[in-house]
């Protein structure tokens, strides 16, 4: 796959473990195309700032993706309020057509619904393309992000891989005008 890929972490705190595996979840999506890291701990005290250049740069890097990482620890059964926060800056439909993978880490088996129930649904809300599971990750696995993501991504890049390359395919093609004599 190539292309950019974005990777969204909606940790509280910068340079987390969920950005790890977040980060090494993106390079595997990305194979040799580009990856960035939108760390939104770094943004937090401009979310509600509608003039704020730096989040607005970020929902721009966002909606030009090739495909996405979305990534959250679990904070009470669901996702940050810190990634809510960004993801209300998108409206309805906003990332249609974006891949996009949901991340979310746990620290008990018990949550693993929870990428699923509660992050899927608000990327689709607001357009994301879903074409594979999202991964869930336990807290205990995180000493080793690439082996943690190995199972995940043996099953599910190939899935994820025509979903990219039709995104960048499509982003590609010059855009037809028609010309009148």
């Amino acid at each position: 796959m190539n292309g950019n890929i974005v990777v969204v972490v909606g940790n509280p705190r910068p340079g987390s473990r969920t950005a790890a595996v977040a980060r090494a979840l993106g390079r595997r999506v990305a194979g040799d195309g580009e990856v960035r890291v939108i760390e939104l701990a770094e943004l937090a005290g401009e979310l509600f700032d509608p003039a704020s250049a730096g989040v607005a740069e970020a929902v721009d890097a966002v909606r030009g993706a090739a495909a996405l990482v979305v990534a959250s620890p679990t904070y009470k059964a669901t996702y940050t309020g810190l990634l809510k926060a960004f993801l209300d800056r998108f409206a309805a439909d906003a990332l249609l057509g974006i891949p996009t993978v949901p991340l979310m880490v746990a620290g008990a088996p018990h949550h693993a619904l929870a990428v699923e129930t509660s992050l899927r649904p608000v990327l689709v809300e607001i357009g994301a393309s879903m074409p594979t599971r999202g991964v869930f990750v336990l807290d205990a696995d995180l000493t080793d992000p690439d082996a943690a993501l190995e199972a995940w991504s043996t099953t599910y890049l190939p899935v994820l891989a025509p979903a990219v390359a039709a995104r960048v395919a499509a982003r590609a093609r010059p855009v037809a005008t028609e010309v009148t004599a």
